[in-house]
């Protein structure tokens, strides 16, 4: 089996299993310290694979990204994470697997693919790492390269209110409503065969841009905090 073949499994019924327990408990504290609303779940498929593309703004997220469907959904983490074989097996019975710092793009993207065409959603942050502001910021065009070439759809999603939870560079996590808004899902063309055209890439990622700065501001409005 390649690397990439091994990154797209690992969607045994144990794993789901354990997603399901941890996925349930952490929702339970979540609702308790953010009082998290989701709208918008019937966008969300009932079965394939998606792309899952939420605003970022804090370390809390990616359990808050868990809470739109009860699906397993896959995350990419940096490989530091999995040094701990204990702590490295639950991150990826979680959902997680590990992406070197210094990989080709090339590579990170192979893996995503892998894991789309295996059946799974996986959970892109568009805008990279953790950003600050109500403002969107420029997207990377991964997350509209993997869902072209894999032909499914991206789903946007604004978080409002989390970066007040725990922001960037927190190690504390602060009591604040937090909403969830999930967008109608972005469908890709039918002729995804083949090289991509960046400039089909470059306009789906404007798109979304679009679509991601409606619901943010809708989202950080309805959680109260619409300039944070």
């Amino acid at each position: 089996m390649s690397d990439v073949d091994s990154f797209s499994t690992g969607n045994s019924l144990l794993s789901r299993g354990f997603y399901s327990v941890v996925r349930t408990l952490l929702l339970g504290i979540f609702l308790l310290l953010t009082r998290v609303k989701v709208y918008g779940k019937q966008n969300i498929p009932a079965h394939g694979p998606f792309v899952l593309a939420p605003v970022h703004r804090s370390n809390v997220d990616t359990p808050l990204a868990s809470t739109v469907t009860h699906r397993r959904m896959r995350f990419m983490g940096k490989d530091s994470l999995w040094k701990s074989k204990p702590i490295g097996v639950v991150f990826s019975a979680l959902g997680g697997f590990p992406i070197s710092r210094g990989t080709a793009d090339r590579e990170a993207l192979s893996r995503c693919i892998a894991v789309l065409k295996s059946g799974q959603p996986l959970c892109l942050f568009p805008e990279g790492e953790r950003k600050s502001g109500p403002i969107v910021q420029p997207l990377f065009d991964g997350a509209a390269y993997v869902a072209l070439k894999a032909g499914v759809p991206i789903i946007p999603v604004g978080i409002g209110g989390s970066e007040g939870v725990m922001t960037k560079g927190s190690k504390m996590i602060h009591p604040r409503k937090c909403v969830i808004i999930v967008g109608e899902p972005i469908f890709m063309p039918n002729n995804t065969d083949g090289p991509v055209p960046r400039s089909v890439v470059h306009e789906l990622s404007w798109q979304l841009h679009a679509e991601l700065q409606r619901l943010f501001d809708e989202a950080q409005y309805c959680a109260g905090t619409p300039n944070q």
